[in-house]
């Protein structure tokens, strides 16, 4: 296996058995054959499976690298488990989960079939605390469980769109720092898609008895998750109706969860491997798609994925039993982004389209073949016989399910190569992982082209990375370069949509994929999105803006990491300078004066004329003790996010929104100057250079951003002022 430092990095830590020291007590090379003899004892077969990983054509989800061999061999990754409407489900399945965790697997579940707060509880004579109070203990078990000693357990949370506590859910991951170990997703209905369109009310219905309780707009409803997915990602949308068309086999039950990273459309208990062919490693070095080769590692790695079903140990006997019955494995892909920088496609093109159909067509087609060979050796799944459906409809096959698309975010790294279906998130990244450590990457297939036309150097990797990874407006990046090394960011969020979809035609169950947007985005582009993915047909849409949550997986550009706290406190100079401005709270009007020296922000002055003793002493303490933080070293975001949400049942409304208290208002004035700081930063060296007659890139009157070319429009790479194509 020719691995990268990082590959190495993530194999130690993640997946590579250690002995009872802790020291490692196995190479790369070892873990492979390990694998090979753990799924087959054919000669035959392990050479291949062998050959296929060490190249790194193809690679199994994690638990199997990890597991395979081992005296815990579960290497499932996808669950999804039940929740009824009782006491006993809730937490039984909450052990459940807990189970599935410790072996190694994510889960999905939702929490649609639970009665909405305030509806009667017969057996107590009370009244219920609804599905979203539930969740709380749900999220303290994934936290408290490790996978297999080697990671945190990952979780998806659904609730159908019909739900009477459907707008509580939805508000439910507002806050940022709540339920982090889950995510959550609206399950949403051709009905209420409908509904939308015209405008009209929707009923949403109590479970327990399938009563109507109560009507709403349905645009209240679809505004609410427009704006949560703009404000920081949460929830995701399932399509479930467009799932259930393709459900496999209907007469075995309804799909209503998905797996952790929504590419598993499992029923009640059911289970899935997954597994990912490297496109990157399909393209000859003509620049030609190796067509028998990739048929050739899709026979293999469907036979490899069947495999894993019959070795692995299962953690409940009811998800052995519906996992064996229906045999679903998810072969997927990764690497596509670097498939396309290779053979000089652009990601946001129809050639990328048309090309995402065919080589999607041809895993697809094969797979299934390569199932139709092993019903022929090894009979069909069981429950073949129980669905007249599947038989018309695919005839004798293995597999009820063979195709999904895995986000691959290690995988992606040991294979070094792009994830999933993803375009480049920058050709110059950073990546957080392994509990906070950080990697830095250069995409491959990039640094080749600049060493292959002589213009590679590490000062041209700065700028790119200064440039937020893109090379967009890089004047030594050649102009053929930059359209066709284009990375997530670069892209509108139209193309990110329309590719998902094309996959999507030649895809049984679905694809995990994130519209990574840029910061500037609006929810009018969350919303075409969103219409969009509806319109042609993908299962599920994820949307997320850069930079919406404190802490995310990827990040791009020059980043200065500083410690929030410095245990010494700066002085004071003799002078400082600021600005006083009033704001408007429901106490009356509260002048905050915010001053800053040579290093930043650095003191806060309250004065509320109208205020008595108490509220004046109150101002006093909270300006000191902000200054102090302020000139120790706490980032403002830091101490405005204590301060702000802060409520005294007085709010009153200001231009931009709602304030709820004194600290609420200051707290929303302290991020206001620092975005003005942060922009007068930036401005202040092109201002110098401008004067020194330097030619400069344009810069957006908005925000003070990079202005790119893009699809023949000016675009501004922060706020997307004047930005065209969707």
């Amino acid at each position: 296996m020719q691995l990268t430092k990082n590959a190495k990095k993530v194999l130690e830590s993640r997946i590579l058995m250690k002995d009872e020291n802790g020291e490692m007590a196995e190479t790369p090379e070892d873990m492979i054959i390990r694998v090979a003899m753990a799924l087959t004892k054919d000669e035959k077969d392990q050479l291949e499976f062998v050959d296929i990983m060490d190249k790194l054509y193809f690679l199994p989800n994690s638990p199997c690298l990890a597991n395979a061999g081992t005296d815990m061999p579960q290497l499932q990754a996808c669950f999804v488990l039940p929740i009824e409407d009782s006491m006993e489900s809730i937490f039984g399945t909450l052990a459940d989960m807990a189970t599935v965790f410790k072996s190694g697997g994510g889960v999905g579940f939702t929490v649609t079939h639970l009665r909405p707060k305030g509806d009667i509880v017969k057996s107590t004579c009370g009244s219920s605390s609804g599905p979203v109070s539930f969740l709380e203990p749900y999220n303290a078990a994934i936290n408290a469980v490790k996978q297999g000693g080697r990671r945190r357990g990952a979780g998806l949370a659904c609730m159908s769109v019909d739900h009477p506590d459907i707008l509580e859910f939805i508000d439910c991951k507002k806050d940022n720092d709540k339920y982090t170990n889950f995510n959550i997703s609206v399950v949403i209905t051709d009905e209420f898609m409908m509904a939308v369109k015209l405008n009209k009310d929707f009923g949403l219905t109590n479970p327990r008895n399938g009563e109507v309780t109560k009507t709403l707009p349905a645009r209240e409803i679809w505004d609410k998750l427009i704006d949560g997915a703009w404000r920081n990602g949460e929830p995701g949308i399932l399509f479930g109706d467009t799932i259930n068309k393709h459900n496999p086999i209907p007469e075995l039950g309804k799909i209503e969860a998905v797996n952790a990273c929504s590419e598993f459309h499992g029923l009640p208990y059911e289970s899935c491997n997954l597994g990912s062919i490297n496109l990157a490693k399909m393209v000859t070095d003509n620049k030609k798609i190796d067509w028998e080769l990739l048929e050739n590692v899709t026979k293999t790695a469907t036979r490899f994925l069947d495999n894993i079903l019959d070795v692995t140990e299962y953690p409940l006997p009811q998800i052995k039993e519906i996992s064996l019955g229906n045999r679903k494995i998810g072969l997927g892909v990764m690497g596509w982004g670097d498939m396309l920088f290779k053979l000089g496609i652009p990601y946001n093109s129809g050639r990328a389209l048309e090309l995402a159909f065919k080589v999607m067509g041809c895993i697809d087609d094969t797979a299934f073949y390569a199932s139709y060979k092993l019903a022929e050796e090894k009979g069909v799944f069981p429950n073949w016989h129980k669905s007249p459906h599947f038989q018309e409809k695919y005839g004798k096959v293995r597999n009820a399910s063979r195709t999904c698309i895995a986000p691959t975010g290690t995988l992606s790294i040991i294979a070094n190569c792009t994830s999933s279906i993803e375009p480049a998130y920058g050709l110059v990244y950073e990546k957080h992982v392994l509990d906070g450590e950080t990697l830095y990457e250069v995409n491959p297939v990039f640094e080749q082209e600049l060493e292959n036309r002589g213009i590679y150097s590490k000062e041209l990797l700065q700028k790119i990375a200064d440039n937020n990874g893109s090379c967009q407006g890089v004047k030594e990046i050649p102009e053929d370069m930059q359209k066709v090394f284009v990375v997530a960011h670069d892209i509108s969020p139209e193309w990110h949509v329309r590719m998902q979809a094309e996959f999507q035609k030649n895809v049984d169950m679905g694809i995990s994929k994130s519209i990574n947007a840029r910061n500037g985005s609006t929810k009018k582009d969350v919303e075409d999105a969103f219409m969009l993915a509806y319109g042609l047909g993908c299962k599920g849409i994820t949307y997320y803006r850069d930079g919406s949550r404190e802490e995310q997986v990827l990040t791009t550009g020059k980043k200065e990491k500083r410690d929030k706290v410095k245990v010494e406190v700066r002085e004071r100079p003799v002078e400082t300078s600021g600005i006083t401005t009033a704001l408007k709270t429901g106490c009356g009007k509260l002048y905050a004066t915010v001053n800053e020296d040579d290093v930043g922000i650095c003191e806060l002055f309250l004065n509320q004329r109208d205020g008595n003793g108490c509220r004046v002493a109150y101002n006093n303490a909270l300006a000191m003790v902000s200054s102090m933080a302020l000139r120790a070293g706490v980032a403002v975001k830091d101490i405005s996010k204590a301060l702000k949400g802060q409520s005294c049942g007085q709010p009153v409304f200001e231009k931009g929104g709602l304030i709820l208290s004194c600290p609420d208002a200051i707290g929303k004035h302290l991020d206001k100057e620092q975005e003005f700081q942060d922009f007068r930063n930036e401005m202040e060296p092109l201002m110098v250079s401008q004067q020194a007659g330097a030619n400069h890139p344009k810069r957006c009157p908005d925000c003070g951003g990079r202005m790119i070319s893009q699809g023949g429009c000016e675009t501004c790479r922060d706020c997307g002022n004047s930005r065209c194509g969707g």
